[in-house]
């Protein structure tokens, strides 16, 4: 590769400070003499020939087209099952829950829908709920949280920051804990999975509830006041549940290490989504043994208790089962990324040489002026 380079030699034998005349110092805007003042640094500059660009296009191409086709076939080979149960549609079994279904309903509703399963699902299986057109990403929305109450503070949770307003204090002047809208809008649909044997029973999935939130948020951002071993409805004595919460959030689990801040269904909401569509890990799907899949081909119900009501802002929600690969859940993008790139990058390649070969070897002679 060819390339340009500069002197810092000073030519000019101008010098800062030089005398004129009658003896007096020059006074000018002029930057000094130096190499930097006046860009004499020593520089070096590719000059682009076909002999380095036509390789680099070829070299990316054939790296970039089998990455991406490697990528794609991992992403497809990725099993996923998506199921809506937003209830939009009259014919749906959730449609009667998400007509009378509000924040303040008493009594839950709730929904069965049968699906089935075309081929099995290996490995462990991840469950995910989906919601769309909830814009977890305003800006008003992701400050309205108080991080030191979440981390067990005991005077943030007695005076909550002024970010959770106006879910900050219950009508009774009493600290809300959680404080916040990201806390008050926590899913709380409950989601239970059947299989449907052959013989026609109902054989509940065991879903695992731990294991779902970073490590990170569970062990250092979020802690329960009074430390891990504390009695919750003592330490939150005082406070008040968010406005749209049936329970307070030291009765969110029965396990005392999932419980509190530190349960992880709260986790994972509090963890805001860039985009209005995004899905959340709800529950893992264990494999048993390696002889078994772990959810076979066949007929199953989802049992939903319909909590969360997603009609006001046109919302949808959904179940999603998937595996994971190396490279996490289905996602085909990356894949076509690198193919698009390297074939953009093959093909330019190829007109670039086809031109060379045509053109490049002219004369000045040859061209017109």
């Amino acid at each position: 590769m060819m390339a340009s380079s500069y002197n810092a030699k000073e030519d000019d034998g101008h010098h800062p400070g030089a005398s004129g005349p009658g003896g007096a110092a020059a006074n000018s805007k002029k930057p000094d003499n130096t190499a930097f003042k006046q860009q004499r640094l020593p520089a070096w500059q590719p000059i682009l020939t076909a002999g380095t660009v036509l390789p680099a296009f070829f070299v990316i191409g054939l790296i970039f087209i089998p990455i991406g086709i490697g990528l794609y076939v991992t992403s497809n080979n990725i099993k996923e099952f998506e199921i809506d149960y937003t209830g939009i549609d009259m014919s749906s079994p959730c449609f009667n829950c998400s007509q009378n279904f509000s924040w303040n309903s008493t009594t839950p509703c709730k929904c069965y829908l049968p699906f089935s399963l075309d081929q099995p699902f290996e490995s462990n299986v991840f469950m995910y709920y989906g919601l769309s057109n909830f814009y977890q990403n305003h800006r008003r929305y992701v400050k309205s949280r108080d991080d030191s109450q979440l981390n067990g503070d005991s005077s943030s949770l007695k005076s909550p920051s002024k970010e959770c307003e106006p879910y900050r204090e219950s009508s009774d002047k009493k600290p809300i804990a959680p404080c916040g809208a990201i806390a008050n809008s926590m899913f709380n649909d409950t989601l239970v999975l059947y299989y449907i044997d052959p013989n026609g029973t109902r054989t509940e999935i065991p879903l695992v509830d731990k294991g779902i939130a970073w490590w990170t948020d569970k062990h250092v951002k979020f802690r329960n006041p009074g430390g891990s071993n504390a009695n919750l409805t003592a330490s939150f004595q005082g406070t008040s549940k968010p406005v749209n919460w049936n329970k307070p959030v030291y009765e969110l689990s029965t396990d005392p290490e999932n419980n509190g801040f530190i349960n992880e269904d709260f986790i994972v909401w509090m963890r805001t989504a860039a985009l209005p569509t995004f899905r959340k890990l709800y529950r893992i799907i264990q494999r048993k043994n390696s002889m078994t899949p772990t959810l076979p081909q066949g007929d199953y119900t989802l049992e939903v208790t319909y909590n969360y009501p997603v009609r006001s802002f046109e919302g949808r929600k959904r179940m999603i089962l998937s595996t994971i690969s190396w490279m996490g859940g289905k996602n085909p993008f990356l894949g076509i990324a690198y193919i698009t790139v390297g074939s953009v990058c093959f093909f330019l390649g190829v007109v670039l040489l086809i031109i060379h070969h045509k053109h490049g070897n002219r004369s000045s002679a040859d061209i017109p002026n």
